[in-house]
């Protein structure tokens, strides 16, 4: 199982900070696709991605107990 948090407008859009799914052997590429095509989270591809709390790119190829972050870009003044 690898648990998936989500932040800021990715956690208001899909009503959950958490959850958990089997993805083990999947690239983080793999789920983005799997995910927006499930919660309609368009701006889950813009998201910066962090696997085990360092940064991570779309090939990361997820382990069993892992845990993916996906933090939406910011912007503010």
């Amino acid at each position: 199982m690898i648990n998936v948090l989500f932040f800021a407008e990715l956690q208001e859009r899909l009503g959950k900070e958490k959850i958990t799914l089997e993805a083990a052997g999947m690239t983080v590429a793999e789920v983005i696709e799997k995910w927006i095509a499930a919660y309609e989270l368009p701006n889950l591809e813009y998201a910066m991605i962090a696997v085990n709390e360092s940064y991570a790119s779309k090939e990361t190829i997820l382990e069993n107990g892992d845990t993916i972050a996906f933090i939406p870009p910011v912007s503010g003044g």
